[in-house]
């Protein structure tokens, strides 16, 4: 089944999106959608093609992903705030051959070089004024396109990721990926109900807000309340004036949130679903929040690769410190390092199978095949234990891989970055703790003789070319990096 049809069967009237203080319902939704889908076909996108969505967190992203799924077409979200460099790499990667920008990226896209990008024939423009670019309001009044019928298989998705093969490239998802973990995860008692109210701060280019927040949400009827960017006072107002019941987040913004010692103690008193993943949610964080506000936290634990959820704290079952209990539907197992499963208490790496694992990374089968096992199991690299009544905890996770803000950021794309970097000699790259982020990028760099290097000056060069994420927020300089007897760079012995 196609994932778009997941807004069609609810009530017209029922509030699906409330963006920006406007409300839509599904029926509005579903009339703008299946605009989309005709304008999308008569400007020349066909089926099986890649269109990037540069948008951020609103309605007219909402709009153009269910639309681009309608037509048989291939979604593909991009952070709209990567500088020019960054999403002509990412573009070029995909062979994409229609671009939608919305108003927040509209900067990034003017510096944008086009010939880098031939494979681009189409630009719309979601809100905003942009030369040769076609209006997604006009296209959203077109003749209605029915939606396409589709292969489970067929891909609906590209997700770039780092995950545990190394620097970034995009993961295949299928509808029936994305369809099986919605149907996985919303099988606990904790998950979203049709009467809920959902918060919608997880960037919708990141796998956790595409299906977790919106993808869950829109197939059981929920409210998704859309917001573009965080603040946790801000936010507070938004959860208590819009009564909002479930609040999905990365553990920067629960951080934030613990911090806010002044905040009323029923600032969540709506809220009966509060969870988080994406990266380890500091303990302390989670104790503070039930002291403050009563929100008992739920984490739990999941993978672009996986669609993303594999294990969850449901239905009442929190243990701090554990990411919960695998997902009906989904097999999980813990392997040694000859791929043989370990003895019970043993720690393992968590290997995933089932109709969530996506179909392997973009013309990479190399990649694919180091993550991919010939009868289907996913390896994540991330290790665990479990307890005696089946509670997953991880204790490490892919090898070299940096999670800031819950986004992934491997080293070798960054030290990539800077080596290009006149005088730079030789790059090494870390993450290290942050208390608001959970890790930071941290680089050491070593100058060619007689050469002096400005660590403003690099860290200007990782914005031109990188998310902000992925920049190092601090660079040392050092006269050599340590490595082995065969030249490997050492990263353990970074600090």
């Amino acid at each position: 089944m196609n994932l778009a049809n997941i807004i069609e069967a609810h009530p017209a009237d029922k509030i699906a999106l409330i963006s920006r203080g406007r409300e839509t319902t599904y029926g509005t939704l579903r009339d703008q959608v299946a605009g989309a889908r005709g304008g999308l076909l008569e400007l020349g996108v066909r089926p099986g093609d890649s269109v990037a969505l540069l948008i951020a967190n609103n309605r007219l992203f909402v709009v153009s992903y269910l639309a681009v799924l309608g037509i048989g077409a291939i979604a593909v979200p991009l952070n709209p705030t990567s500088p020019g460099a960054e999403i002509e790499r990412e573009l070029s990667a995909v062979g994409a051959s229609t671009v939608v920008v919305g108003p927040s990226a509209l900067a990034s896209w003017k510096h944008v070089d086009r010939a880098k990008v031939p494979t681009v024939q189409f630009v719309v423009v979601a809100e905003g004024d942009l030369a040769e670019a076609t209006s997604l309001d006009q296209l959203m009044v077109s003749p209605a396109a029915p939606i396409a019928d589709v292969d489970d298989d067929q891909i609906a998705v590209l997700i770039f990721t780092s995950g545990t093969a190394g620097s970034p490239r995009a993961a295949m998802l299928s509808h029936g990926n994305l369809l099986a973990n919605i149907e996985q995860a919303s099988q606990a008692d904790s998950s979203t109900r049709p009467d809920d109210v959902v918060y919608g701060v997880l960037p919708m280019f990141h796998i956790f807000g595409l299906n977790v927040v919106l993808g869950i949400s829109f197939a059981v009827g929920a409210t998704v309340v859309l917001v573009q960017r965080f603040d946790p006072s801000t936010a507070m107002e938004t959860i208590r004036d819009r009564k909002v019941t479930v609040v999905p987040g990365a553990p920067p913004m629960w951080v934030a949130f613990s911090q806010c010692e002044d905040a009323p103690a029923d600032s969540f008193a709506t809220v009966r679903s509060a969870s988080t993943g994406a990266a380890k949610m500091p303990e302390e964080a989670i104790r503070r929040m039930e002291s403050l506000f009563g929100v008992q936290l739920a984490e739990g634990y999941g993978l672009t690769e996986a669609s993303p959820v594999v294990t969850s704290s449901r239905d009442g079952q929190v243990r701090i410190g554990s990411v919960g209990k695998v997902l009906d539907g989904i097999d999980v197992r813990l392997v040694d390092e000859t791929g043989d499963d370990v003895l019970d208490g043993d720690a393992g790496e968590i290997w995933v199978k089932g109709p969530n694992v996506f179909k392997g990374y973009l013309n990479d089968p190399v990649s694919t095949a180091r993550v991919l096992t010939a009868d289907g199991w996913l390896r994540t690299g991330d290790i665990a234990i479990t307890d005696d009544d089946g509670f997953l905890y991880l204790i490490d996770r892919a090898k070299d891989l940096i999670i800031v803000s819950g986004f992934n950021v491997y080293p070798k794309e960054v030290e990539d970055v800077l080596i290009d970097y006149p005088g730079v000699a030789e790059v090494g790259v870390i993450g290290v703790p942050h208390p608001h982020t959970g890790e930071a990028v941290k680089a050491f760099v070593v100058a060619a003789p007689g050469v002096h290097l400005d660590e403003d000056a690099l860290i200007d060069h990782c914005l031109d070319q990188l998310a902000r994420y992925k920049c190092p927020s601090k660079i040392l300089f050092v006269d050599e990096l340590p490595r082995n007897v065969s030249g490997k760079l050492l990263r353990r012995e970074l600090i």
